[in-house]
C-alpha cells in the first residue's frame, strides 16, 4: 500500500498532543496551522489543568468524583464515557507532560502544587504560574519538533484550511488549503483529516478569543455534511477586562488563589476601593453561596455578576459594567510568583497595578462547549474503547475533531481547567484509533492512490470562490457587517436569553448573511491578501450563527450557560415544613418533564444555502442519573432530599442506575 498520511489541521494542544502520538506511532503527519504553532490560541490559556491527586485523594476524592463534577457542572448535557475516559487519564495526563518538562509551580516540599477552581471542592488544578497553557504548548511543540526532524512530521505553518475533500462515497481523502502569505490554493491528500481548530468566538465580534478563532474551519466541514452539535452552549467567562479591540480574560485562577467578588453596597460609590470598609462590601458570591463561594461554576457566577451589574444596579461604574475583583489582600511577592502573568496584563491594558489596587472586570464570551458531533466506542465499564476508529470521528468517515471544537466533553457548561485536559486527552486518545483505521484501510483506498479528479474538483471549486471574491462589487464592507453580527449575537445569545430576541436575532443574522454575499474588498492582490482570507471566514461564520441562534430559540429551558429567565425552576417559597414538602415534590415533577423533554443533544446540519436543520441526540446517561443543579437555590436541601428518595426507588425498580459516590 502506499504511504498514508494524516492531516492535523491546528497547532494547539490538541494538535500537537495528536501529532505527538501519531509520530510516536510511526504515522506520517501533515500538521498545518493558520498560526506559527507556538501562538496558537492555546497559548492564552491562564489557570490550569485538572487532575485526581494524591494531596485530594488524601481528603476523599478520586476519578469518579472528578467526573462527577465534570458532569454536574456540565449539566449533564455531556455523554458520560468520553468524560469518564477522561477523568481517568486525567493524572497521566499531568505525570506527562510534567515529565516533558512543564515547569509546573511547586511546593517548598518539591511537589507539584495545586489550586482550587470553579465547580469544585478540591485542589485538582495543577498550573505553571497563570501561563499554563504557554508552557504546555511549548512543551509538546518540543515533541514535535523532535519529530519533525525525524521526518515524521511536516509543518505548514501559515495556511489556512478550505474545505475537506471528499470521495464520491462521502469519506473524507483530503483537504484544500491556502497559504495566507503567496495566497496559492492547494490540495493535501491525506487518509484522515483531524480539526482541531478551536473555538468560534469571533462570532461575537469581541471575546477573549484570538483573532484566528472564527470557527470558519468547523463551518466548512458543517457546510459539506458535518454535524455540529449544542452549538448554543457558549461559555461567557465572568471575569474579564472589557476592551475596546477585545476582551482580555482574568483566569479562574485569580479566584482560585483567593481571590474576591465584590461591588460597593452604595450604588456607584465614589470612594476608592481600599477606603470602602468591609462592612460595606457587598461579596455577593460568598453570600449566596457558601459552600462554593467566589468559586461557583463559571455559568452561575457570570449570572451573579451580570445580575448584580445591570439587575440590581450596583455597577462599579456608572457608565459601564463592572464589580471588583479583589487580590489585595495576599502578599504581593506571593500574586507575583503565582499570577503574574495575569496580573501583568491587567496592568498593561489597564494601568494599574492588581496587586494593590483591585481590578474590574465584567463577564465575556469565552468558550464553546459545543462544536462538531464526534462518535465513541464504549467499553463495557462504561469508558472508551482504546484503538476504536470511532473514537472521534464526525459523521463523515475519516474525518476526526478533537480539542475544543468538538462537542463531547463539556457539556452545557465547562468546569474551568478541564479545557486543557480535554484538549490534551482527546489528541492523546485519538491517534492509536486511526493507526487501527489506516492498518485496516482496504488495498487500493490510500488517499495517495485516490483518483486526482476528486482533488481537483475540490481545489477549483475554492479557486472559483475566490476569484468571485475578488471580483464581487457589492459595496458591501465586511469589517462593518462582522461588527454587525457580534453586536447581535452578543446582545440575543450570551448570558440571558429571550425568545423573541432571539427570534428578532434570527431574522437579522439572516439578512446580514445576504448581504455578505455581496461584499467588496479593499484589497485584491495576490499577495498576503488578509482581506479576502477575513471575508472568506466571515462568511462561513455564518451558518454557525444560525445554529446557535436557531438552537437556543428551540431550548426552552435553563442548562449551563444556556440560561432562559421565562423557563427558569424557582426556589421554593413556603415556611411550613409540609407544605415546602408539597412544593418540592411539584419542582421535582417539573424537573423531571424538563429531563424528559430537553436532555437531549442539538444537532444541527446546514443546506447548501447555510440555513440549518435542528434534531436532537440523546445523551447517554447511563452512569450517573441526572440531577438538578441547586447551587444557591432556595429550599435546594429538600428538593435534594426528595430528588434522592425518587432516584433510590427508581435504582431500586431497576428504571435507572443507583448513583455511585
Amino acid at each position: 500500500m502506499a504511504k498514508q498520511r494524516v492531516l492535523i489541521v491546528g497547532g494547539g494542544l490538541a494538535g500537537l498532543a495528536a501529532t505527538m502520538k501519531l509520530a510516536e506511532l510511526g504515522i506520517a503527519v501533515d500538521l498545518m496551522s493558520i498560526t506559527p504553532v507556538k501562538r496558537s490560541h492555546s497559548v492564552c490559556a491562564q489557570g490550569g489543568i485538572n487532575s485526581v491527586n494524591d494531596q485530594t485523594r488524601q481528603l476523599g476524592d478520586n476519578e469518579w468524583k472528578h467526573f462527577d463534577d465534570t458532569i454536574y457542572g456540565g449539566d449533564f448535557l455531556n455523554h458520560q464515557p468520553p468524560v469518564k475516559e477522561m477523568a481517568e487519564w486525567a493524572p497521566k495526563v499531568i505525570d506527562l507532560m510534567d515529565r516533558l518538562g512543564v515547569t509546573f509551580n511547586r511546593t517548598p516540599e518539591g511537589f507539584l502544587d495545586r489550586r482550587r477552581f470553579g465547580g469544585t471542592l478540591y485542589k485538582r488544578t495543577a498550573f505553571a504560574g497563570a501561563t499554563t497553557g504557554q508552557q504546555l504548548l511549548y512543551a509538546l511543540d518540543e515533541q514535535v519538533r523532535r519529530w519533525e526532524v525525524e521526518g515524521l512530521v511536516k509543518k505548514y505553518e501559515a495556511w489556512d484550511f478550505m474545505s475537506p475533500v471528499l470521495d464520491d462515497a462521502g469519506v473524507c481523502i483530503g483537504a484544500i488549503a491556502q497559504d495566507i502569505v503567496t495566497m496559492e490554493l492547494r490540495t493535501f491528500r491525506a487518509d484522515a483529516v483531524v480539526i482541531a481548530t478551536g473555538g468560534c468566538g469571533l462570532i461575537y465580534g469581541r471575546s477573549t478569543m484570538s483573532m484566528t478563532c472564527t470557527g470558519s474551519a468547523a463551518s466548512r466541514c458543517l457546510q459539506v455534511g458535518a454535524k455540529y452539535g449544542n452549538g448554543e452552549c457558549i461559555q461567557v467567562h465572568p471575569t474579564a477586562i472589557p476592551g475596546a479591540d477585545k476582551l482580555r480574560l482574568m483566569s479562574e485562577s485569580a479566584r482560585g488563589e483567593g481571590g474576591r467578588v465584590w461591588v460597593p453596597r452604595t450604588p456607584q460609590d465614589t470612594r476608592s476601593p481600599k477606603s470602602i470598609p468591609e462592612a460595606e462590601r457587598y461579596y455577593f458570591l460568598e453570600e449566596r453561596y457558601p459552600a462554593y463561594g467566589n468559586l461557583v461554576p463559571r455559568d452561575i457566577a457570570t449570572r451573579e455578576i451580570f445580575n448584580v451589574c445591570v439587575n440590581e444596579g450596583l455597577s462599579v461604574e456608572k457608565d459601564r459594567q463592572c464589580v471588583y475583583l479583589d487580590l489585595t489582600h495576599i502578599e504581593a511577592s506571593e500574586l507575583t510568583r503565582k499570577l503574574g502573568g495575569i496580573l501583568d496584563i491587567y496592568q498593561k491594558f489597564q494601568g494599574v497595578d492588581p496587586r494593590f489596587t483591585p481590578m474590574k472586570i465584567f463577564p465575556a464570551v469565552h468558550y464553546s462547549m459545543g462544536g462538531l458531533w464526534t462518535d465513541y466506542q464504549r467499553t463495557a465499564a462504561g469508558g472508551l474503547q482504546p484503538g476504536s476508529p470511532k473514537n472521534q470521528v464526525t459523521n463523515i468517515p475519516n474525518l476526526y475533531a478533537i480539542g475544543e471544537v468538538d462537542y463531547h466533553y463539556h457539556g452545557a457548561n465547562r468546569l474551568g481547567a478541564n479545557s486543557l485536559l480535554s484538549c490534551i486527552f482527546s489528541g492523546l486518545f485519538l491517534a492509536p484509533g486511526l493507526e487501527t483505521l489506516l492498518k485496516n484501510m482496504p488495498e487500493g483506498r490510500a488517499a495517495a492512490e485516490r483518483p486526482q479528479s476528486f482533488y481537483d474538483s475540490a481545489l477549483n471549486k475554492q479557486k472559483e470562490r475566490h476569484q468571485n471574491l475578488l471580483k464581487n462589487d457589492g459595496g458591501e464592507n465586511p469589517y462593518l457587517i462582522h461588527q454587525e453580527l457580534g453586536n447581535i449575537m452578543t446582545k440575543a445569545a450570551t448570558v440571558v436569553r429571550v425568545n423573541e430576541q432571539l427570534e428578532s436575532a434570527i431574522g437579522v443574522v439572516h439578512d446580514l448573511g445576504e448581504r455578505v454575499k455581496r461584499c467588496s474588498l479593499s484589497d485584491t492582490g495576490a499577495w498576503s491578501n488578509q482581506n479576502v482570507l477575513f471575508t472568506k471566514a466571515l462568511q462561513d461564520m455564518f451558518p454557525i450563527a444560525k445554529a446557535i441562534l436557531k438552537g437556543a430559540l428551540m431550548r426552552d429551558e435553563c442548562r449551563g450557560a444556556h440560561y432562559k429567565p421565562a423557563f427558569e425552576l424557582p426556589g421554593l417559597t413556603a415556611e411550613d415544613y409540609d407544605e415546602r414538602h408539597k412544593q418540592a415534590e411539584v419542582w421535582c415533577d417539573k424537573f423531571q418533564e424538563n429531563v424528559d423533554k430537553f436532555l437531549k443533544s442539538t444537532i444541527a446540519t446546514v443546506d447548501a444555502a447555510g440555513e440549518p436543520t435542528i434534531t436532537y441526540e440523546e445523551v447517554d446517561t447511563s452512569l450517573l442519573p441526572p440531577r438538578p443543579r441547586l447551587y444557591g437555590l432556595v429550599g435546594a436541601d429538600i428538593i435534594e432530599k426528595v430528588w434522592k428518595e425518587r432516584a433510590a426507588k427508581k435504582a431500586a425498580a431497576g428504571k435507572q442506575p443507583a448513583e455511585v459516590n
